[in-house]
C-alpha cells in the first residue's frame, strides 16, 4: 500500500511545523501580507494545516464549496495565489519534500484556483 505525501511527511506534527514556517514567509511578504491584517493567525494556522494536510493526502476534508466560501471575500487576484504558491513550495523544500510530492501539492492547488481567485 503506497503512503500518503502526509504519511511520508510525518503526518500532522510535520505538517503544523511546515504550515508555521509558510505563514512567516507570508506575514514578510509584501504581496501576501495584507491579506493577513487583522487575521486571528492562531485559528487560521489551525485551518491552514488541516487544509495543507488535505492537499497532501491526509485525513481532514474540504469541499469545493467550502473552499470557495472561505476566499471570496478576500478579493485575491493570480499574483497573490502565485506568490501563495511560491511560498508554499519555498517552505515544502525546506522540509526535504521530494519534487515530485512538491509538484503534486502545487498541482493540487493549482486545480483549486479558481475557487481561491476571485479578482482576475
Amino acid at each position: 500500500m503506497t503512503q500518503s505525501i502526509f504519511e511520508r511527511s510525518g503526518g500532522f506534527a510535520t505538517v503544523n511545523r511546515v504550515v508555521l514556517s509558510f505563514y512567516e514567509r507570508v506575514l514578510d511578504s509584501p504581496i501576501m501580507s495584507p491579506y493577513f491584517v487583522n487575521t486571528d493567525m492562531k485559528l487560521l494556522i489551525d485551518h491552514q494545516t488541516k487544509f495543507i494536510a488535505f492537499l497532501m493526502g491526509g485525513p481532514a476534508s474540504f469541499t469545493d464549496e467550502h473552499l470557495a466560501k472561505l476566499h471570496q471575500r478576500m478579493n485575491i487576484d493570480r499574483v497573490a495565489f502565485d506568490e501563495m504558491v511560491s511560498l508554499l513550495t519555498e517552505t515544502l523544500e525546506d522540509f526535504d519534500l521530494s519534487d515530485e510530492d512538491i509538484a503534486t501539492v502545487q498541482q493540487q492547488l493549482e486545480q483549486r484556483a479558481a475557487l481561491i481567485i476571485s479578482r482576475y
